[in-house]
């Protein structure tokens, strides 16, 4: 029977069947967990969910948090909880283990949590941090101009080019 193999998450994919591997639960993204990384994934959405106003949703193998833009997300993995997130600064600290721009204006920070204590000051706080961060206010921010920071050229008389 015709068919084919979704590029994504390599199933077999009869002709004609729908099919959206990309479309997924928080339930299924967690079912797999261990009872310590459950907790903490609980705690870690209570938490997020308390600072207000937000979107909590699945997609693909994160669960996403955000506002006008994302600010953090979560990807459950076998021994431990990947927690990104963005914020308008660099930290240093033992709990981060990557830090990279991902803009202009924002930094990507990996945080692996293993247990549900682990989800407390300061962790907490950067994730309230980046909530902020990623509020209408801060969309509404003026952005930095793109335009060259050159001088002007002193006025004067210019060589051309073929003169020495």
């Amino acid at each position: 029977m015709a068919g084919r193999v979704c590029f994504h998450c390599k199933q077999w994919v009869e002709q004609g069947e729908p099919h959206d591997c990309w479309t997924t639960t928080e339930a299924a993204l967690t079912a797999d967990l261990s009872e310590d990384l459950r907790d903490a994934w609980e705690r870690l959405r209570e938490t997020a969910a308390s600072f207000g106003e937000q979107r909590i949703y699945a997609s693909h193998r994160s669960i996403m948090f955000s506002r006008k833009t994302c600010y953090s997300f979560v990807r459950p993995q076998k021994r431990h909880l990947e927690l990104w997130v963005f914020l308008g600064r660099a930290l240093k600290a033992p709990q981060v283990r990557r830090v990279d721009r991902a803009s202009k204006t924002k930094f990507y920070h990996l945080i692996h949590i293993r247990h549900r204590d682990e989800v407390e000051a300061p962790i907490t706080d950067w994730l309230r941090e980046a909530y902020e961060f990623s509020g209408p206010a801060a969309a509404l921010a003026p952005k930095p101009s793109l335009r060259s920071t050159k001088k002007p050229r002193a006025s004067g008389r210019r060589r051309s080019r073929g003169a020495r």
